[in-house]
């Protein structure tokens, strides 16, 4: 199956260049499978977002409903046990024969009930009404139903409508001022006879104005509707009052009162409505053009990144398809002036596939041919080069040595001892550092040379530098990297300022330890910063012109010893400075380690 679908895929693109092949690849991959994943991709989130929108809705909405529950639950059971409290009703339906007793019946009502209203926030006013004609009404708590306006109507007129309520505790908005709830309830006697109302009158931003300030962050609506579907608090406060019909409710109830009718019906948002135990419903209208906004959003969002990655990677594949075209010209070409004789032509090759490997290949084929034109041409040149090097490397420290001799014979002749050691200095100096034949020596000669470096600083700095020796004799015929220890010393100065510190020394100690030698230079010069100190013991640089020349000390020491070969630096800043090396005693010359 596999072969056949093969053959038939090469059979198809056959008559195709590589451009149509690579485009026709690139939309079977990647363009049709990219819309098709897209397009799955909008729909399963704007579907799963709108699910979850849902959800979260519902339980705010059910969060909701539970504080109006238990708000509406604690202004109850104060009405309550205000018109069930024993004492209240036996004083209420009594007769009173003095004024003594009116007295303390008013002294008890203020006493039990003044503080009692005080319990619950948003209270405006709390009343007891009654009939009792020998009981007195004092104004403050205890009230008789008279001719008074009493939130909208008179006193009499709302009190034979509340005792005609089936409804002993009833809720309702003031007819003149909806921002007000009322609460009434009815003070029975044991024999069920009316004896007095409980009056509470609530005002409606205290109670329920943190639930209904911007419900849904201003992206819905909140209404509280009582049993018999009136409008009691709303976020849109000119429908309280109004007889509200959803979807689930129908206006069953013949409207004699000519309520204004709230119409939830025609309204093509999403509505939630959930029950209280009291008979009350908390409402919920979310704003549809929040959730379009939402999908809206989702869908250009999604619909972007996919536009994104198809114009990126129709970019990359673009950019790939003409490198790979440009690259296949660039090798026709070279191989065209390979075939008329050029055979210098190279192809820049940086990338590792293969073309890249084709590339290398050409190169080194096109390498191969022209080395060996070149080389013929080189041979001659090459040869006379050497020749003159070889003689020039003779005929410098020769020429060095003969001048350093004719110098010295006219000191002697002016018989000046100082320029003399100079010129004695130097020599030692230089028949080390320019014979280039020889790269490990014994630690007599490294010494006999640091003392030649040391000599010639002595002459240049006269008495400013106490040097001290401190040399096993067992080490001094054990062998050591050429010039090894002299950069150390001439740190020392260069770095140390050694010549600028009063009473400067310099310590120079060489000793066998077990099969090792240890050699160490001390100075108590300015000493090192500890940033730099850091940086030379990581091997960074410090700074152009910084050098201390450690970096090719501990290298040539890894090169003939390996782990074995160690170098160390401390320093403190105005104190001094101490390097130490260590490397295997050797009685014989070292040798360059292959591994390395």
């Amino acid at each position: 199956m596999r072969l056949w679908l093969e053959r038939q895929i090469i059979g198809f693109t056959r008559g195709m260049n590589l451009s149509r092949k690579i485009f026709l690849m690139f939309s079977l991959i990647l363009l049709v499978p990219t819309l098709i994943l897209g397009t799955g991709t909008v729909y399963i989130v704007m579907r799963s977002f709108h699910q979850s929108y849902l959800v979260t809705m519902d339980e705010a909405v059910r969060q909701t409903a539970r504080n109006v529950n238990f708000g509406k639950q604690s202004y109850d059971l104060l009405a309550v046990r205000t018109a069930t409290d024993g004492e209240l009703i036996a004083r209420l339906g009594r007769e009173y024969m003095d004024m003594a007793e009116n007295v303390d019946t008013v002294n008890y009502v203020d006493r039990t009930f003044l503080m009692t209203s005080k319990y619950l926030p948003g209270i405006v006013d709390f009343r007891i009404y009654h009939t009792n004609e020998t009981l007195v009404q004092d104004g403050q708590l205890l009230w008789r139903p008279e001719g008074r306006n009493l939130s909208g109507m008179d006193e009499r007129s709302w009190y034979n409508k509340a005792m005609l309520s089936t409804n002993s505790l009833l809720w309702s908005n003031a007819p003149d001022n909806p921002k007000q709830v009322i609460i009434t309830r009815k003070i029975l006697s044991q024999t069920g006879s009316m004896l007095g109302m409980v009056y509470i009158r609530l005002n409606y931003d205290a109670v329920f104005g943190e639930l209904f300030d911007q419900p849904f962050s201003g992206n819905g609506a909140l209404y509280i509707v009582d049993e018999s579907k009136r409008v009691l608090a709303a976020t849109d406060t000119t429908k309280i009052g109004s007889r509200m019909i959803t979807k689930e409710w129908s206006d069953d109830k013949e409207n004699q009162d000519q309520t204004p009718i709230f119409d939830l019906t025609q309204v093509n948002e999403l509505q939630i409505v959930k029950p209280l135990s009291s008979g009350w419903h908390v409402v919920a209208v979310m704003h549809m053009k929040y959730m379009d906004q939402k999908n809206l959003t989702i869908l250009l969002l999604i619909v972007g990144i996919t536009a994104l990655f198809l114009l990126l990677s129709t970019f990359l594949m673009m950019t790939i398809f003409k490198n790979i075209i440009r690259r296949i010209g660039k090798l026709g070409t070279r191989m065209s002036d390979i075939s008329r004789g050029e055979f210098e032509v190279t192809v820049r090759s940086t990338d590792k596939d293969e073309l890249g490997e084709l590339e290398s290949m050409f190169n080194s084929m096109s390498g191969q041919l022209g080395k060996l034109v070149e080389d013929i041409k080189r041979a001659s040149l090459l040869e006379k080069d050497q020749a003159f090097k070889a003689m020039q490397a003779q005929i410098n420290p020769h020429f060095i040595y003969n001048s350093l001799g004719l110098i010295r014979w006219r000191a002697l002749d002016a018989q000046d001892d100082e320029q003399i050691r100079i010129i004695d200095a130097l020599t030692t100096f230089y028949r080390l550092t320019l014979n280039n034949q020889i790269s490990v020596i014994p630690i007599k000669d490294e010494l006999e040379h640091v003392r030649a470096y040391l000599e010639i600083q002595q002459l240049r700095y006269p008495d400013r530098v106490r040097v001290e020796w401190e040399i096993d004799s067992a080490v001094l015929e054990l062998y050591t990297i050429k010039t090894v220890l002299q950069p150390i010393v001439e740190n020392c100065f260069l770095h140390g300022a050694i010549t600028r510190k009063e009473n400067a020394f310099i310590r120079i100690t060489a000793k066998r330890e077990d099969e090792n030698v240890h050699i160490s230079v001390y100075d108590n010069g300015q000493g090192i910063q500890p940033d730099i100190l850091q940086a030379i013991r990581e091997g960074k640089h410090v700074g152009k012109g910084s050098g201390f020349g450690t970096a090719n000390i501990k290298e040539r020491l890894a090169l003939y010893f390996g782990e074995e070969g160690q170098f160390t630096m401390d320093s403190t800043v105005g104190e001094g400075t101490q390097v130490a090396i260590m490397f295997p005693a050797c009685s014989t010359e070292p040798v360059i380690r292959r591994e390395q």
